[in-house]
């Protein structure tokens, strides 16, 4: 992607946002390295995607602080052009309330494989974390837990995608979900970080 590029893109995606989010959306400069990276792989460049160790064939686990602005980017993304595009984003806390209203099912219908248009449904489960142990009936379920288990054996079997946004760390997602699933992730995700200097912009 040449410079021109990135900038009309840069331009591209604030004039989205701040449709989505009023007239004081910006895209900060602390995040234009992290953007570049996230239009680089929903484009699909191979040579540059190479060149900064991108998968194209994972999915994302973008890790931030709380307002860094993780949601709103990946929501932009559904604007880029391109079959990848196409995901669903859906909040881990609204997933929780689905599991305590309906139960078990909420679990099989986020962790099957699906299809849209001909091509494996993708989801980013937002705010990984945000969620807690659910009870269904007095039966407690790590309801996100199981799910990314579920998913990252069709993401082995079947190539299906998954993303994720998330304020932990890697220690945090290991003591929450097990170190058998922080292994999953380096398997299944490219893990895209905000920088240090990055701000809580809400």
């Amino acid at each position: 992607m040449s410079s021109s590029d990135f900038t009309w893109c840069l331009s591209f995606l604030e004039k989205r946002g701040q449709e989505l989010y009023g007239p004081k959306f910006r895209l900060h400069a602390v995040d234009h390295p992290l953007i570049y990276k996230l239009l680089i792989y929903f484009l699909k460049y191979e040579k540059q995607a190479c060149r900064l160790e991108i998968d194209l064939d994972k999915g994302l686990l973008l890790s931030g602080p709380v307002g860094c602005g993780k949601t709103a980017l990946m929501t932009l993304m559904t604007y880029i052009p391109g079959p990848e595009r196409n995901f669903i984003l859906r909040g881990c806390r609204d997933i929780g309330f689905e599991f305590m209203e309906e139960g078990y099912t909420v679990i099989q219908r986020y962790s099957r494989l699906s299809y849209y248009r001909d091509r494996p449904r993708i989801y980013c489960f937002d705010d990984l974390g945000s969620e807690r142990n659910l009870k269904y009936f007095g039966n407690e379920c790590n309801v996100l837990g199981e799910i990314m288990l579920s998913r990252n054996e069709l993401y082995v079997a079947q190539g299906m995608i998954t993303h994720i946004t998330t304020n932990y760390h890697a220690n945090d997602l290991e003591a929450a979900y097990g170190d058998r699933m922080r292994s999953r992730f380096r398997q299944q995700f490219n893990l895209f970080i905000f920088s240090p200097e990055t701000f809580d912009k809400r």
